[in-house]
């Protein structure tokens, strides 16, 4: 392996981890949204503060693009207070219209200069280890590795220092303001926290795969575990995993890397939400398939229950006719009688159910709760 593919591999994840621990907030304050809508917006603040500066390389840029996201915020909080617009909707009206007029401006007046919509979108990883840092004769690197790499350090210093307000704004921002924190203020230095991460990631990678990255390795570990330190480690794996397995599926099927990328994310999405082990769509089908089939021998054994109360066993008991007895088809009965032995609820005396203790003692505890 080359030293170009190894700058590019650390680089892709040094990204994945950098936007998938801000993502996590973004899942579990619902609004994942916002990380499409601050990515994209962001361009406005850098075209504006390019104008000023006139360089790609000045620091006003990142406070240009945190601004406008703090704006973006803004706006669309004061849109929802409104009470005129859902959340989806306000965003969906802000950040269009700033994304937009950067865009005018970048078409516009910069037609000339590298910072263009196509960079902005979709980046291009592949060129970034050419951009050297260099100090004197002494080469430390490709510079997107060094500002990614002091980005993901804002985010973990930031995230440390202020787990327990930012645990406590995401899931009570009741209690939070009750306790003194200030959620609104916490909220909007998580904005900032999160442009800053956009601009640092999206020209060389694009904002497309900066959202995928914020949204689907958090996503997937949101149903992997509850704990919220757990959460963040999984998904900064799942960050890990998606750049470098974009990076080797674009190698195998020579496509765009940050787009191979991109669809990595969502491919390991996909199949957690299909196999997670207790929030997945297997696990539900499984859950869903077990109960109905426990309703089933629960039923079973109210019915034979009632019967016995009744002194008329002797006729509800035979196996053969318990379907007509409880309106089943034949399948179904037969299935609910297996599941019933199966739970120790009932027993067969030849051709006749019973009870068991414990099954008489399960049917008299669904009767009284009725």
């Amino acid at each position: 392996m080359s030293s170009h593919q190894i700058d590019i591999l650390f680089l892709a994840s040094l990204v994945g981890v950098t936007c998938a621990l801000p993502g996590v907030f973004l899942i579990l304050r619902r609004v994942a949204l916002m990380s499409d809508a601050i990515s994209h917006a962001i361009l406005l603040g850098i075209v504006l503060a390019f104008f000023m500066v006139k360089s790609l390389s000045s620091p006003l840029l990142i406070v240009g693009a945190v601004l406008t996201g703090v704006l973006t915020v803004a706006l669309t909080e004061l849109l929802i207070n409104t009470r005129k617009l859902k959340k989806d909707a306000a965003i969906g009206l802000v950040f269009p219209l700033l994304f937009s007029i950067g865009v005018i401006l970048l078409s516009r007046f910069a037609g000339d200069v590298h910072l263009d919509t196509q960079c902005v979108l979709f980046g291009e990883i592949a060129f970034a280890p050419f951009n050297r840092l260099m100090i004197g004769n002494m080469d430390l690197g490709p510079q997107a590795t060094w500002v990614v790499g002091g980005v993901l350090l804002i985010n973990v210093t930031f995230i440390s220092l202020f787990y327990k307000e930012l645990k406590i704004t995401t899931f009570d921002a009741g209690l939070a303001a009750s306790l003194g924190f200030f959620p609104a203020l916490i909220n909007y230095i998580f904005t900032a926290l999160v442009s800053v991460t956009a601009v640092g990631a999206f020209e060389s990678v694009g904002s497309i795969l900066v959202v995928a990255l914020m949204i689907a390795p958090p996503a997937a570990a949101y149903l992997l575990t509850d704990r919220l330190f757990h959460m963040l480690l999984i998904s900064a794996a799942l960050g890990i995993l998606s750049a470098l397995g974009g990076y080797f599926m674009a190698q195998g099927l020579d496509a765009s890397i940050a787009g191979s990328m991109a669809t990595f994310s969502g491919i390991i999405f996909f199949l957690v939400f299909i196999f997670a082990p207790e929030r997945g769509l297997m696990a539900k089908l499984i859950v869903r398939k077990y109960k109905k089939w426990d309703f089933a021998s629960e039923t079973l054994a109210v019915h034979l229950l009632q019967a016995e109360q009744a002194h008329a066993e002797e006729n509800e008991r035979v196996v053969k006719h318990m379907n007509e007895h409880m309106l089943w088809s034949d399948d179904y009965t037969s299935e609910a009688i297996v599941k019933g032995l199966k739970e120790g609820v009932l027993k067969k005396d030849g051709n006749k159910l019973s009870l068991t203790s414990y099954g008489r003692e399960k049917a008299k505890n669904i009767l009284s709760k009725e």
